[in-house]
């Protein structure tokens, strides 16, 4: 790669001229369980899988998966929490040719409906209690021709396994429920336990695609970016190659992000394969108790974390009880994390923050802080390995703008999504001239470190999770008493940022806000429900008669109405 500015900064031992290893992500667990099959792999509660246990588990279900009609290119969607069987479905979809479709558990009926239609999923991988509540429901509305059943105690030990639904069943919400026989319906224990390790050949290639990773970028409307092996495996590699992990390694890495989420998906689960790292699976992060005795039990040596994570742990009234000096290395993404919060958090654990930015569309890290040399407290860092990134003038977006001055990040690499899912328009309009545009505000340095100063696209970040103003919008503005709305983020200590929404009634229409909350959380995943509802008589517009949102934060941040 042609040299630039920022090359000087990078660790000794960090190779400017990198180049990914030709292997995909099925591939590269088969090489890891081949040399490393007795290291351990997962660890989920009390249970231990090996590299070997993990591979055969998923060579039994994608033989099981490939009788179901699981081939190269059919799409498959995982809606899981943190556990082995999201892992063991993940690379059994991917060691078939097969498209995975990483789904929030927390999404609601709708979002489910749009993303699986939108991507054409013929086999949807599912939790027990989500299939019971919500998703069943919703067959006749979806494409799903099969849909595969997992529970929480599927892969605890005995007796754990017996005990666990009685528990679970009482959880607030409940977390297990029973599951009827009924045509099209199996179950993820039965599959596994009853099928050889045998799955067909399959010739996957590294610019294959392996994932439609869903974004919803500017508009609100949640689009497919379509990811290779290439893009996501080339991204393991390098986060890898940054943490000077140059083959196979005894690193305990902390798996607490959501695996549906393009970060956890590379640095929690990916990256860990690739480097025969131990992966501690954490379903519930914000139980911050029981996530400091996982760490402190596990001895967890490598913390991926948001801010939120960080947050929560210094907040926690016990938090001196705990041993959390294992910690030597921390990686931070989703969001802005604070100083005073990184600072902080090294000082209990002696460990070192190293904090990082990338997108959907980027598989995701595009820029890093180096983990030896200079960090600088407040920057997303440099770009990433056989990274170019450049600021661009905001009206044009092609001229490029001088160090010190604002304008859009874009950036190109081999983590550059190929595009987004059937919408060539929308592509068009995010890579131009091989250059994919952010729609971040930002600023570069002297020495090519790179600030956030801002969000173009106007997107709220509730706990590392995206909430698009234009979505919860769309979502108010279905409500029969409400004429128009504007919904904007604002800081919060605890989650980053907190959603508020501005509405305008209807003439002679009523509404309290208690019904309009009630009315979004039907609608939309929790994070994104607004935390405050504001009645206004109108609402700021531009001379294109926009709604300002711009303006609503500003008034918000000045403390009150202009």
């Amino acid at each position: 790669m042609e040299r630039r500015v920022w090359h000087k900064f990078y660790d000794e031992g960090v190779p400017v001229d990198f180049s990914c290893v030709e292997r995909t992500l099925p591939a590269a667990l088969a090489h890891t369980a081949r040399e490393r099959g007795g290291h351990d792999a997962v660890r989920f509660l009390d249970r231990r899988m090996t590299y070997r246990e993990l591979e055969e588990h998923v060579d039994r279900f994608a033989t099981a998966l490939a009788a179901l009609g699981v081939g190269k290119g059919v799409r498959v969607a995982i809606q899981l929490p943190n556990l082995p069987q999201a892992v063991v479905a993940y690379y059994a979809v991917l060691r078939l040719g097969g498209v995975v479709v990483m789904t929030s558990p927390l999404y609601t009926e709708r979002e489910i409906a749009h993303q699986w239609n939108d991507a054409g999923c013929e086999v949807a991988i599912v939790i027990d209690f989500l299939w019971a509540s919500r998703i069943r429901a919703l067959r006749d509305k979806l494409p799903i021709r099969h849909f595969v059943i997992a529970s929480i105690p599927d892969y605890l030990p005995f007796p754990k396994n017996l005990l666990a639904p009685l528990k679970l069943r009482r959880a607030h919400p409940p977390m297990w429920a029973a599951v009827k026989e009924e045509t099209g319906v199996h179950r993820f224990r039965d599959l596994v336990r009853s099928t050889p390790p045998a799955p067909p050949p399959s010739d996957v290639g590294m610019d294959d695609v392996a994932a439609l990773q869903y974004t919803g970028g500017t508009t609100g409307l949640a689009k497919g970016a379509v990811l290779t092996h290439r893009n996501l495996s080339g991204n393991a590699q390098g986060v890898a190659a940054w943490l000077h992990i140059g083959g196979f390694s005894d690193e305990v890495v902390l798996s607490a992000l959501p695996l549906f989420h393009v970060f956890g998906m590379t640095v929690c689960m990916n990256f860990p394969v690739w480097s025969a790292c131990c992966m501690v699976l954490v379903p519930n992060p914000r139980d911050f108790g029981s996530l400091m005795t996982t760490v402190a039990r596990r001895r967890v040596t490598l913390f991926m974390g948001v801010p939120a994570l960080f947050n929560g742990i210094l907040n926690h009234p016990d938090i001196r009880s705990f041993d959390l000096k294992c910690v030597k290395s921390c990686f931070s993404g989703s969001a802005p994390l604070p100083v005073d919060v990184l600072e902080r958090f090294e000082a209990i654990t002696g460990s070192r923050i190293v904090e990082g930015f990338g997108l959907s569309e980027t598989s995701p890290v595009t820029h890093v802080n180096p983990l030896r040399t200079v960090r600088k407290v407040g920057s997303i860092g440099v770009p990433f390995l056989e990274t170019d990134a450049r600021i661009v003038d905001l009206d044009t977006g092609t001229r490029v703008l001088p160090p010190g001055e604002d304008g859009e990040l874009v950036v190109r690499g081999p983590q550059v999504m190929r595009g987004y899912w059937n919408r060539p328009k929308e592509t068009a309009d995010m890579i131009r001239a091989g250059w994919l545009h952010t729609g971040d505000i930002a600023h570069m340095d002297p020495d090519g470190y790179f600030f956030i100063s801002g969000r173009k696209k106007e997107m709220i970040i509730v706990s590392g999770f995206n909430v698009y103003p234009d979505e919860v919008d769309g979502v108010l503005s279905s409500h029969p008493a409400i004429l128009e709305s504007g919904t904007i983020g604002l800081p919060d200590e605890r989650c980053g940022e907190r959603v508020k929404s501005f509405v305008v009634l209807r003439p002679g229409a009523t509404a309290t806000a208690e019904e309009l909350i009630a009315h979004c959380r039907a609608n939309l995943a929790k994070f994104k429900v607004p935390n405050e509802i504001e009645f206004r008589a109108e609402l700021p517009r531009s001379g294109a008669m926009k709604v300002l949102r711009r303006a609503l934060r500003e008034q918000e941040l000045a403390g009150g109405r202009s």
